[in-house]
């Protein structure tokens, strides 16, 4: 995980977005070792907020999106496990990315790398780890709004973006879906709608109301997901989750979040500007996919009292043999993702690397 600090994006300078950050943290902790890079400025009091259990390392970064700046591991037959270090260009680069510099970001993924002593893989590829689900066997899911993007590889080819995916995942098969929960400013990452309970089934972000924008977007990913075959072969069991909300930013929220004013103002002057809106009534990407998958243990966001418990219980029953637990998380969908999006797994090296 990495620390929040940004005061464009996280309100009243991020302190309600860190305790939420702690909240997530303590609840993986409970099921596996957690790591937290703090930026060295705030060091000591992330680590006062932290319990003693959690490992807090110096580590710069632009904000705090773990799951798109670091490595997206691979594991080989023989349990050797390397990063992958994506291309990242803060969710669009300078064609409606969410801001600019994003340097430290991008100097994240080979650090966690070089901290956990893990092999890197450099791919020539535009990508966040949201954006791509992976069911461990073979099979990736997708958005063609995220992906097929302009202003993330405009110069490839649908079947060219594939062809790279396969070749630094290890995947045999793409499943391409449409669009991303609505609003979602990165452009529609996949992990905020479906994700795999397991392979041969996926869990999506239902929506009920046909008068909802939602509604069309979660049908079409049905639709496609029944249709497909994963790299198995197999169909895929499909799993519908209730629509927390609408909900929306209040005005009291909007009003702690100071504009285009983050930690890089300074540092390359006036281009050192965000393109995140934070305004009072803006929509929020709300989904229950967007959740952590630990050791034993699943940890999701609580967003709405009506369905919190309801949702509790049908990924109880989606995850046999794994406790779930929820954690307070609007704060962390205020800044525009969840809790599956602040954290990034890295699988235990079972095998020692050559090199």
């Amino acid at each position: 995980m990495l620390w929040p600090t940004r005061s464009d994006n996280w309100r009243e300078a991020a302190r309600p977005a860190q305790r939420a950050f702690a909240a997530v943290a303590h609840a993986i902790a409970d099921f596996e070792p957690v790591t937290v890079g703090v930026p060295a400025r705030v060091f000591d009091e992330a680590r006062l907020a932290l319990q003693p259990r959690i490992r807090v390392l110096r580590l710069e970064s632009d904000d705090a999106w773990m799951r798109d700046v670091g490595p997206t591991c691979v594991m080989d037959k023989i349990g050797r496990v390397r990063g992958v270090d994506w291309e990242f260009n803060a969710w669009g680069g300078l064609n409606g990315g969410l801001y600019f510099p994003w340097d430290r970001d991008a100097l994240v993924a080979r650090r966690v790398l070089r901290i956990e002593a893990l092999a890197r893989y450099r791919a020539p590829l535009v990508c966040e780890g949201g954006a791509i689900h992976s069911d461990g066997e073979g099979t990736l899911l997708v958005t063609e709004q995220c992906l097929l993007n302009p202003n993330r590889n405009p110069e490839l080819s649908r079947q060219e973006i594939e062809e790279w995916l396969c070749e630094y995942t290890g995947a045999e098969k793409i499943i391409w879906l449409g669009k991303g929960i609505y609003q979602d400013e990165t452009d529609g990452h996949v992990d905020n709608l479906v994700c795999f309970a397991r392979p041969g089934e996926v869990i999506l972000q239902a929506c009920s109301d046909r008068r909802d924008p939602q509604f069309r977007i979660s049908e079409d990913a049905y639709r496609r997901l029944s249709l497909a075959r994963d790299a198995q072969g197999r169909r895929l069991r499909i799993h519908r989750l209730p629509l927390p909300g609408p909900l929306y930013q209040s005005e009291y929220e909007a009003r702690g979040v100071v504009t285009n004013v983050g930690p890089n103002v300074g540092r390359l002057g006036p281009m050192s500007v965000s393109g995140m809106r934070r305004q009072s009534g803006q929509r929020l990407a709300a989904s229950y996919v967007n959740f952590y998958i630990a050791n034993g243990g699943v940890v999701m966001p609580l967003l709405d009292p009506r369905w919190d418990e309801r949702v509790r219980k049908m990924l109880s029953r989606c995850f046999p043999g794994r406790r779930v637990v929820g954690v307070p998380a609007r704060e962390i969908l205020l800044g525009g993702g969840n809790i599956h999006c602040i954290t990034q797994q890295i699988p235990a090296n079972r095998v020692a690397s050559p090199d």
